[in-house]
């Protein structure tokens, strides 16, 4: 489903955050990227969501090759992927309503006649009510804001979902309450995972099988068997 090979990327060429990284996800398939903050397991996970073109290195979807980022990915690629941030505050729009919100991806590629029913069965989904629906992000708390957020990044039915620290500003309820809304869509779709933390109970429970990403005197590489072409396993069981 998607295929990441040898990919460096960063925020300046002469120091990449990520150095020749491979990572598989298969079709329907759940895997969680653990590490700590700082590591690069989000600029990894931001070139997965084409959101950040890599300096080097190759990336398919569904077999096909990935040129473009950003606006520049044919749409079928851009929507084949949904994402979901740490901070709703700093990737949710101030100036919208949560309804407004919801519905951005089904207006911007041309599907408005999809709002009404769409927005009001995702928000039952994920537990938002008539009333929150119509305020703004400042009006309600980050966990109604990042159930809204997780209801955007399913709006257009993607096939992979990327989770990125998606929990991490939450408490217990409202976690559990999340990841139940995204394992209902993957069991009704059969959507692939990568959810990307530093909570390894929580993404152990959570996914078919998780990565560690360790810190290395070589540069920010993951941990565990990294194969000559940059392959990533996980890591072999302590003996």
């Amino acid at each position: 489903m998607l295929e990441l090979t040898r990919i460096t990327a960063g925020y300046d060429r002469r120091d990449p955050v990520v150095r020749d990284v491979s990572l598989h996800v298969g079709e329907g398939e759940a895997v969680g990227l653990l590490g700590p903050s700082g590591c690069g397991k989000s600029t990894l996970a931001k070139v997965a969501a084409l959101l950040h073109r890599p300096d080097a290195g190759t990336m398919t979807i569904d077999g096909a090759v990935i040129r473009g980022w950003r606006h520049r990915a044919p749409r079928e690629q851009r929507t084949a992927v949904g994402v979901v941030f740490q901070q709703p505050r700093l990737s949710a729009d101030p100036r919208l309503s949560l309804r407004e919100l919801i519905a951005q991806p089904l207006r911007s590629t041309g599907r408005r006649r999809d709002v009404p029913e769409r927005v009001a069965e995702l928000a039952r989904s994920v537990g938002l009510s008539v009333e929150l629906l119509e305020r703004r992000p400042h009006a309600v708390s980050d966990g109604q804001l990042q159930r809204a957020c997780l209801a955007r990044a399913l709006v257009l039915r993607p096939r992979l979902l990327i989770c990125d620290e998606m929990t991490a500003m939450l408490d217990a309820s409202t976690t559990a309450a999340l990841v139940a809304v995204v394992e209902r869509y993957r069991a009704a779709s059969g959507a692939a995972l990568l959810a990307v933390g530093h909570d390894r109970v929580l993404l152990e429970r959570w996914c078919d099988r998780t990565v560690r990403w360790d810190e290395r005197d070589t540069g920010k590489t993951p941990a565990g068997t990294v194969t000559a072409g940059g392959g990533l396993r996980p890591p072999a069981a302590p003996r």
